[in-house]
């Protein structure tokens, strides 16, 4: 079955970053995460490349891209999480 650009296809836990073996890491509502600083995703280790306007839980909205040649995507900062020793 072919679900196209359906939300059907999509895991929960897919949506929301894991932080199982990153005991001690921020989240990106604790600690404001900066252009070109390394974060921690749903899809693993990505670079921050923008910063844009607030979300709904007040939050920036950011721009990331893998360390691999996918496209940059956006994520919540809510939803990753920061080395506590990149923090400052």
């Amino acid at each position: 079955m072919i679900y196209g650009n359906s939300s059907k296809r999509l895991r929960h836990e897919d949506l929301h970053v894991d932080g199982t073996g990153r005991e001690g890491w921020l989240s990106g509502l604790e600690q404001a995460p900066r252009v070109g600083q390394q974060v921690y995703c749903t899809q693993g280790m990505a670079s921050v490349t923008r910063i844009l306007g607030k979300t709904s839980d007040g939050g920036r909205l950011l721009e990331l891209r893998l360390a691999d040649t996918a496209p940059p995507f956006f994520a919540a900062a809510s939803n990753v999480l920061i080395d506590p020793k990149d923090a400052g």
